[in-house]
């Protein structure tokens, strides 16, 4: 599981820019695309060349496609990336029916994806995100060429005690509970409390990261569906960690058919380190990146070396180029 909104680790100092009350990372763009019941927020980021492959990222609970940031300037040369916002999270607006399960989330992937025609792409996901894109990975193997997932949320018998306040969220009236808890907290206290959680130094945030990341905690916390999202997107996850048979993530996780990269981090508190190689023997002919210092979120702690593993994983596979490029020689 993630945490709320993080702030980034960016490998250059580069300065995001500012689009009304949308903050973006310097190249990048925010656009909505309408689907019937559903309004998702899509971040991308032009590739530096023609050609390349479709790649889509999806972030964790409470975070949004602004977790990918970092990862995505690190592979602009390598995929023509975008990453979406959940429904009820970053920019995009609640689902109209008020599902937050993780099948759920899954639908809107795979119908983004059928509706843009951008599949089959490299898929990436963090925490939730990871649970989300297994399953769609599993029932879906056409849309995805690759599956790349940091810290994936997958049901484990010892939850780390650090992890127990996310999963209690599912509780009825535990939500009301903290919100009364922690309403006298800044928007600064609660961003440090967040960093503290999901990264394994957070040292390496940047003032300019932190200062961002505190902006968006204080419009997070304003939305008045906050805490409807949390409640329901938690109790999305403890479902999935129910199910048997063949809706199962460990299930699904064996069903994976497109080459697979694992990321885990030696210091995360959310996702136990113990699960990796478990992970790995999961799904099907995977390889493993372990980051001893790493938290919760690798992808914005050390996006170099994630993105190295990632284009290693292409030429090992041979699976970088897109379809289109290779049928017609054309970009």
């Amino acid at each position: 599981m993630s945490s709320t909104e993080l702030p980034g680790v960016r490998s250059t100092a580069e300065p995001s820019s500012q689009v009304g009350a949308v903050r973006l990372a310097e190249g990048e763009q925010l656009r909505t695309v309408a689907l019937p019941g559903l309004e998702l927020a899509v971040r991308d980021r032009p590739p530096l060349r023609t050609g390349l492959a479709p790649a889509l990222f999806v972030h964790g609970l409470g975070g949004s496609s602004q977790n990918w940031s970092a990862l995505m300037e690190q592979l602009a040369g390598t995929v023509d990336g975008e990453a979406l916002d959940l429904p009820g999270f970053g920019w995009s607006p609640p689902p109209a029916d008020r599902n937050y399960s993780v099948t759920a989330f899954a639908r809107a992937v795979i119908r983004h994806l059928d509706a843009a025609g951008r599949g089959p792409v490299h898929l990436f996901g963090n925490s939730l995100g990871g649970a989300v894109s297994t399953r769609v990975a599993a029932v879906r193997p056409d849309l995805v060429r690759t599956l790349t997932l940091v810290s994936p949320a997958l049901p484990e018998l010892r939850v780390q005690r650090s992890a127990v306040p996310t999963a209690l969220l599912a509780v009825p009236g535990v939500a009301a509970l903290f919100s009364r808890m922690t309403q006298g907290l800044s928007a600064e206290q609660r961003t440090r409390g967040v960093t503290a959680l999901c990264y394994g130094d957070p040292s390496r945030v940047t003032p300019e990261g932190f200062r961002n990341a505190v902006e968006e905690m204080e419009r997070r916390m304003a939305l008045p569906y906050f805490w409807d999202a949390m409640t329901r997107s938690s109790r999305g996850i403890v479902d999935a960690y129910t199910l048997g048979g063949q809706h199962g993530l460990w299930r699904q996780a064996q069903r994976v058919l497109a080459p697979s990269l694992l990321v885990y981090g030696g210091r995360d508190q959310l996702v136990s380190y113990r699960l990796a190689h478990k992970a790995a023997s999961a799904y099907r002919g995977s390889r493993l990146l372990c980051l001893p210092e790493a938290g919760h979120v690798a992808m914005m702690e050390y996006p170099e070396v994630v993105a190295a593993a990632f284009r290693e994983l292409l030429s090992d596979t041979g699976t970088g180029e897109s379809d289109r490029y290779t049928e017609d020689g054309r970009g």
